[in-house]
């Protein structure tokens, strides 16, 4: 049974949605998250207040896999945002950050479905952690939609390219 959620939990959880709300907005206007553009500094912005409050919960006591996964994501994200800048890698850049930035999206959502899915329904949730079989199921199912969505944007990105080279 999951431990009854605090109110820093609650704030917690509402500023997770933040980037979550932002990036499919994200993928819904653009195809991508795009760090350069308004919803996605929303997205870095959410996704960093997520991480840094997530510091103050640990059901553990300490720091946690969650806490590292967390640290794991803004250095993807920050590595996303600078990858345009590296001359050297050209045109693979903005392929890179998109690769970068979804995977980010995959990172929030790993510790959003193991809560969600450990908590809810209230009183009888369905998963029971991440090691149970509903949440690893479920994180499966993420990972494909992340590895079909990542697949769909570099196609989209790549068919841009080219449309853009012949005009």
């Amino acid at each position: 049974m999951a431990h009854p959620m605090s109110a820093f939990g609650a704030v917690h959880t509402i500023l997770s949605l933040v980037p979550l709300v932002a990036g499919l907005a994200a993928f819904k206007r653009y195809g991508k998250i795009d760090p350069a553009t308004s919803i996605g500094k929303m997205y870095w912005i959410g996704m960093a207040a997520s991480v840094v409050t997530a510091f103050g919960l640990s059901s553990t006591g300490g720091f946690n896999p969650g806490h590292a996964l967390g640290l794991l994501t803004l250095v993807v994200m920050a590595v996303a945002t600078l990858v345009t800048r590296v001359a050297f890698l050209g045109r693979t850049a903005v392929y890179l950050q998109v690769v970068l930035m979804s995977f980010s999206f995959l990172l929030l959502m790993v510790p959003g479905t193991n809560e969600t899915l450990s908590r809810l329904p209230a009183g009888h949730p369905i998963g029971n952690g991440p090691d149970s079989a509903p949440v690893q199921m479920a994180l499966a199912g993420v990972f494909v939609l992340f590895v079909i969505g990542t697949v769909y944007q570099l196609v989209q990105l790549r068919r841009q390219t080219v449309r853009q080279a012949r005009a």
